[in-house]
């Protein structure tokens, strides 16, 4: 069994982490995950609870395939839950494909940092075993090495979620902005309408008395 850890500060709050975190597939960065379907959600005591089954592409090199098998598609579970009071966050995954000679159990705890509460601290823990087959310590470096190398790419894809996520606040705050200075427009000219159509009238009323008085 190889066992993998990593931590990585992310300069951006908690809540928009894991609102990322949410929102993470599909990304350019990490190609290999093509899906992800919600298998149940629940609430618990106020803690979220969601279950979703996450399809990938694993790319073992062809002499693998005679001693685990191929697969086009690789399915696993993530478990994950969300505490909003204490601002906690906890992913977990095992994979169901290769299940007979791989097992891959990765967790993933996101926390605000505990010196800087505007940023979030991501803890990750993996741990990889290879059984039943030929090479297997081999094959636990190998799965190690991609699991680092994923994790990396998962961390830009993460940061380019946020990135999309700021960019629509944005968009929202500009459109809203722009939709009252089109009100505050559109009433400027009502009120200019009002007034020009308020003195028209009135100079209507005064030739009209002046006639009169001519008469």
């Amino acid at each position: 069994m190889k066992i993998w850890t990593s931590e990585h500060i992310f300069n951006h709050p908690w809540e928009t982490v894991t609102q990322a975190a949410w929102r993470k597939y599909p990304n350019p960065m990490t190609p290999s995950i093509i899906g992800t379907d919600v298998v149940e959600r629940k609430v618990v005591d106020g803690v979220l609870h969601t279950h979703r089954l996450v399809q990938s592409k694993w790319y073992f090199p062809k002499w693998t395939h005679q001693l685990i098998g191929s697969a086009k598609i690789c399915f696993a579970s993530e478990r994950s839950t969300v505490d909003p009071n204490k601002r906690q966050m906890m992913l977990k995954t095992i994979n169901l494909t290769f299940c007979r000679h791989i097992s891959v159990d990765e967790v993933l705890y996101y926390e605000p940092h505990p010196t800087d509460p505007g940023k979030t601290l991501l803890k990750q823990e993996a741990s990889v075993s290879v059984r039943g087959v030929p090479l297997s310590h081999y094959m636990e470096d190998l799965l190690t090495s991609t699991i680092s190398k994923n994790a990396g790419k998962g961390r830009q894809g993460l940061e380019w979620v946020i990135g999309r996520i700021n960019s629509e606040v944005m968009g929202i705050a500009e459109t809203a902005a722009k939709s009252t200075d089109d009100l505050i427009l559109s009433t400027r000219r009502s009120l200019d309408d009002m007034t020009e159509s308020a003195r028209k009238s009135m100079d209507e009323i005064h030739a009209q008395a002046a006639k009169h008085m001519h008469i």
